[in-house]
C-alpha cells in the first residue's frame, strides 16, 4: 500500500481519536464558566492584550456578546480594560493577575487529568506516545497557524 493510499485513512484515524479526546477532555472540564469565557482568558493569556473586536473574531462571537463577557470578567476581576499606550482611542482588554492564576490553574487540572490517564497505559502505549510528541507540537503549530490564517 503506498503513502497516497494510507495517509488519507491513517488522517481521517488520527483525526477522529485526537477530536474524540478533545471533546471528552473538554467536557471534564470545571463549569465555573463558560467555555467561550475560559478560552477568552486563554487567548489573553496567550497574545496578551486585546481589542474586544479582536477578541469576538478569535472566539467566533459578536462584539457585543463579547463586550458583554468582558465587562462579566471585568466584575470578577479576571480582566481589567487599559488604554493603548500606542493609540489612546483604543481600549485593550488585560488579564488580571487572578485571571493569569485561573488560566495556570485551569490548565494545570486539565495536565493533570491526562497524567492520570496516561498513568494508566502500557509501557509500550507510553512509548508509543512520547515518541510521537514531536509530531502532536507540530500538529498544534499548524492548528495555531491555520487558526491565524482564517482570522484574516
Amino acid at each position: 500500500m503506498s503513502r497516497q493510499d494510507t495517509v488519507p485513512s491513517a488522517s481521517a484515524a488520527i483525526g477522529a481519536a485526537l477530536y474524540g479526546l478533545a471533546t471528552r477532555a473538554a467536557r471534564r472540564l470545571p463549569r465555573d464558566m463558560s467555555l467561550t469565557s475560559a478560552a477568552t482568558l486563554a487567548t489573553l493569556d496567550r497574545t496578551g492584550p486585546r481589542r474586544i473586536t479582536d477578541l469576538a473574531a478569535v472566539e467566533g462571537v459578536t462584539q457585543p456578546a463579547m463586550t458583554t463577557l468582558v465587562r462579566v470578567m471585568e466584575e470578577s476581576g479576571l480582566v481589567e480594560r487599559r488604554g493603548d499606550p500606542s493609540d489612546k482611542r483604543v481600549t485593550l482588554v488585560c488579564l488580571t493577575e487572578a485571571g493569569a492564576s485561573y488560566v495556570r490553574t485551569r490548565h494545570q487540572a486539565g495536565v493533570h487529568a491526562f497524567e492520570r490517564l496516561i498513568g494508566k497505559l502500557a509501557d509500550d502505549e507510553i512509548e508509543a506516545l512520547a515518541a510521537a510528541l514531536p509530531a502532536l507540537k507540530h500538529l498544534a503549530e499548524l492548528e495555531s497557524q491555520d487558526r491565524e490564517g482564517q482570522k484574516r
